[in-house]
């Protein structure tokens, strides 16, 4: 049983008899504990009736008379008082009715027979064929006693329903083979499609479409494998753009190195054109470097992000240490910082935290001009902290705005020469504030300003 179709097969079928076994054991506990008592009663008061009828007709010949009420459905066994027997119908498969029980009913006891018939598992005590499967009572004939015992004729009264009903159960168990035979490829077909799909997408091929509309577990199974087989595509895709991106934001600066060590190299070359070439040597230097930095730290937050040490953090003194790093950079720009920072601590990674306030800030001094005003703000609450850093920069679109946080993106594309900018510290930052079940968002105008929302849980 290797494959999901045998197994079903298989498991239905043995369902199928199991059930049929247990079906009828427990239709045959339920003969012996209420319908034979019940049956008992019935045949008793039948051949008293039968009895009853002979008594009214006296003249008439006890033989003639149990022949003629064979046709009713009844076989019969007449006992006289030595001992000899006559059956009238169709003969027992057993005569094996005790000398004692005939005495009983000869000295005028009924026998009760299908009451006190034993039981057995696998014969329905009612379709039992034996003499002492019978109830006895006792008859007189012209001054004789005899005892006459009496049984259902089950061949007679059931012979063509038990016909039909054994037709009906082999062809119930045969459309029921066939069915199951249908229903278990109907089942097991779209499984088999998902594991040909499978095999697919691990070599590689992502574009999978599975043609499933059902609506059970496996149309549920169908679609969520659509959804990875998506999902999976989108992350190659975007595995591949970060390949391309990383190889070209090392070859950009490495070829302009390599470029400018050679004009460097011109022993003609006057001491402020050098002075310049190495300039633009360690500035792309730098960019090379940052990028190592930040390629190390995205890969360590992918990977082991949540396991760092966690310690109260205060959210406003981060934050005044960073205006304080910084303050060359927006001094030289001559640009305002409006601080409105209140007291608000916070449970997490002292210097992935910093790491927030670090990029937003640097970014907000990088794209606003000269002369312009940077405000942070922070609150807290009971459950966090609220920061938002706002500038009066150079904006985005509303397209930039929904692509800002991606790797490697870069809104202003013609700064990326002349800033030292690799396009990953607000993917740095939404992991760092991912990795601490906070949130981030962004609001901006083109030739208006940013503005960055940043909330972080206690804990």
């Amino acid at each position: 049983m290797r494959t999901l179709y045998v197994r079903i097969i298989v498991v239905t079928m043995v369902i199928m008899v199991a059930s049929a076994i247990i079906a009828f054991f427990a239709s045959n506990i339920y003969y012996q504990q209420y319908l034979k008592p019940e049956n008992d009663a019935k045949i008793t008061q039948i051949s008293r009736n039968i009895v009853d009828i002979y008594k009214s007709n006296n003249s008439q010949d006890i033989s003639a008379y149990l022949n003629d009420m064979t046709d009713l459905g009844y076989k019969f066994y007449l006992v006289d008082g030595s001992g000899d027997g006559q059956v009238y119908g169709d003969p027992f498969r057993k005569k094996n009715l005790a000398a004692d029980a005939i005495d009983k009913v000869m000295q005028g006891n009924v026998y009760h027979g299908v009451k006190n018939y034993p039981w057995k598992p696998f014969v329905t005590g009612f379709f039992d064929n034996e003499l002492k499967n019978t109830i006895g009572i006792p008859l007189e004939v012209k001054g004789k006693t005899y005892a006459l015992f009496v049984r259902p004729n089950t061949s007679q009264q059931f012979g063509e329903m038990r016909f039909f009903l054994a037709v009906l159960l082999i062809l119930a168990l045969i459309f029921s083979f066939l069915l199951v035979l249908i229903s278990t490829s109907y089942i097991v077909k779209p499984i088999k499609r998902l594991t040909e799909a499978t095999k697919k997408i691990a070599a590689g091929n992502y574009h999978m479409k599975l043609n499933v509309n059902r609506k059970d577990e496996i149309g549920r199974l169908a679609r969520d494998f659509s959804k990875m087989s998506n999902i999976l595509e989108q992350t190659e895709a975007k595995r591949q753009e970060f390949v391309s991106n990383v190889s070209h934001e090392i070859q950009s600066p490495l070829t302009s190195i390599q470029g400018f060590t050679e004009l460097v190299r011109d022993e003609e070359m006057t001491a402020d054109e050098r002075h310049h070439y190495l300039t633009i040597i360690e500035k792309e230097s730098k960019r090379l470097s940052m990028l190592g930095r930040q390629l190390l730290t995205l890969s360590m937050l992918d990977h082991d992000g949540s396991d760092h040490a966690a310690f109260p953090v205060s959210i406003d003194e981060q934050i005044k240490d960073v205006i304080s790093t910084t303050e060359w950079q927006w001094r030289n720009k001559s640009l305002s910082i409006d601080l409105n920072l209140h007291a608000g601590s916070i449970t997490g990674s002292t210097d992935l935290i910093q790491q927030i306030w670090m990029n937003l800030v640097t970014n907000a001094i990088r794209y606003t001009d000269n002369g312009g005003t940077i405000s942070i703000t922070t609150k807290e609450d009971r459950n966090g902290v609220y920061a938002s850093i706002q500038d009066t920069g150079i904006g985005m679109s509303e397209q930039d705005v929904t692509q800002i946080f991606d790797r490697f993106y870069k809104v202003d594309k013609a700064r990326k020469r002349s800033e030292v900018s690799t396009g990953l510290g607000l993917a740095i930052v939404k992991k760092i504030i991912e990795i601490h079940h906070g949130t981030i968002e962004v609001e901006s105008e083109i030739d208006t300003g940013s503005t960055f929302h940043v909330y972080l849980p206690k804990k």
